[in-house]
């Protein structure tokens, strides 16, 4: 059971991962010489910034999980805590310098805020179509 629970993620992780790269490809009008270069760069980027946020979250889960509440977090702990997301922050910061960085020598200036607007964009739209599919969902 749990494997099946764990293959459909994946499947639907991948699903996701399709539809963000056509959705990219569309809205940023890539040649194919720009995607060549761009996509390869964008995966690295997407990747480490998946990795940075999970790292942060899956740690805050197990200080939280290891005192049962929130609120049994005594101060140096939190302290901890929020040095932790700061750090986080500062390397999410760093990975996307390094990013646009990369991306100035494939893309002009205009298609890297296009990129960050059809990101924003992509997200918005996901949510939104989750919010349906949800039994429980006001829409």
């Amino acid at each position: 059971m749990l494997s099946a629970t764990a293959q459909t993620k994946d499947e639907s992780r991948d699903k996701i991962k399709a539809l963000k790269i056509s959705y990219i490809t569309e809205q940023l009008s890539l040649t194919t010489d720009e995607a060549q270069k761009f996509w390869p760069i964008y995966n690295l980027y997407d990747k480490e910034q998946f990795n940075l946020r999970i790292n942060y979250k899956t740690s805050l889960r197990k200080s939280i999980k290891s005192i049962e509440e929130i609120d049994n977090l005594n101060e140096v702990d939190a302290k901890k805590l929020i040095a932790l997301k700061l750090l986080t922050d500062k390397q999410l910061y760093e990975s996307q310098k390094n990013f646009i960085n990369k991306m100035e020598g494939v893309l002009s200036a205009k298609k890297i805020i296009k990129l960050q607007i059809s990101e924003m964009e992509f997200a918005r739209k996901l949510m939104k179509k989750y919010r349906k599919k949800r039994p429980d969902s006001k829409d």
